[in-house]
């Protein structure tokens, strides 16, 4: 009984993704690809791995079986590969990074470019995610968070601004017809636009800090937005005048240097650690993410 390396790959991949489309997408090989190369396996093995219907696809007892003791041995077949590559001049391969829209936003633009431009041989894969996932179980090598959001047994290392704030802006029309607020209390009284994360959990209450006291508010607004893939709609609308915005600091820039937004309890803002990237410990770091790795410390050490 002999099984072909790639049909074991694709088993894997789809019965990882719970799905030939999803497996497709995270792999870069087409539905139809992955679907043959299941068939093959299990006319090979003459057996059934993989109970397909037309809403899921999941294991057999067998597959779970295979999928279990596959799973190792093909990482260190990519581990023993990846050995090979550092042998190159440049590493070359692919690299796949899972991160916040946030983090896309406002802190891979800086790396991303002269990255590329430093290991042309790279194929780097942005996932920019409204909510948290597993990175692994997502098919990535590594991916971008911030502190309270790393998982267990995970390597850190710091990416970006090393602080960030949280800021709170209005349009200069909106403050000339309300007013400006002087205490976060008086946020009560103002139209606010909110966000919503992809759990269902609103993004208030909004946290300030002064001297010492700590000043939570729950405020309202006319309108609610997904945060990350919808949060350029709120900025927009708080440009028009709609109300009170508070986002990422580094969003709102652009618009605080041209007057478009401006900036309200400015010394009430709260200054919370940057992200980091994290990545796998207990196994071999790949040659494109170590490039990646060693690449970001030493934008650090230049900033």
């Amino acid at each position: 009984m002999k099984a072909d390396l790639g049909d074991l790959n694709a088993f894997v991949a789809v019965a990882r993704a719970g799905g030939f489309r999803e497996a497709a997408r995270v792999s870069g090989s087409s539905a139809s690809f992955l679907s043959e190369a299941v068939r093959r396996l299990e006319a090979e093995l003459d057996v059934r791995l993989l109970n397909r219907t037309t809403r899921s696809v999941v294991t057999t007892e067998a597959g779970q079986g295979l999928l279990e003791r596959l799973g190792p041995a093909l990482t260190e077949v990519e581990a023993a590969l990846d050995v090979v590559n550092r042998f190159r001049d440049t590493p070359a391969g692919s690299l796949r990074l899972n991160v916040p829209v946030s983090a896309a936003r406002l802190v891979l633009p800086a790396l991303v470019p002269p990255f590329l431009a430093a290991y042309p041989d790279i194929r780097l894969e942005i996932v920019a995610e409204k909510s948290f996932v597993d990175v692994l179980a997502a098919g990535c090598d590594a991916g971008i968070r911030y502190d309270e959001r790393l998982e267990q047994d995970m390597i850190a290392i710091p990416i970006g601004p090393r602080y960030q704030r949280f800021a709170t802006a209005a349009s200069p029309a909106y403050l000339d017809r309300h007013g400006r607020p002087q205490h976060p209390s008086e946020l009560l009284g103002h139209a606010c636009l909110l966000g919503r994360f992809a759990s269902g959990a609103l993004t208030s209450p909004w946290e300030y800090e002064r001297d010492g006291e700590v000043v939570r508010v729950e405020p309202t607004g006319p309108l609610i937005v997904r945060v990350g893939g919808a949060t350029d709609l709120s900025v927009d609308a708080a440009i028009a005048g709609t109300g009170i915005i508070c986002v990422f600091e580094d969003w709102l820039r652009p618009h605080f240097d041209s007057g478009a937004l401006e900036p309200i309890l400015e010394p009430w803002w709260q200054r919370f650690s940057g992200p980091f990237l994290y990545y796998p410990g207990r196994r071999l770091v790949p040659a494109p993410l170590r490039a990646f790795i060693d690449f970001v410390k030493a934008s650090a050490n230049r900033a």
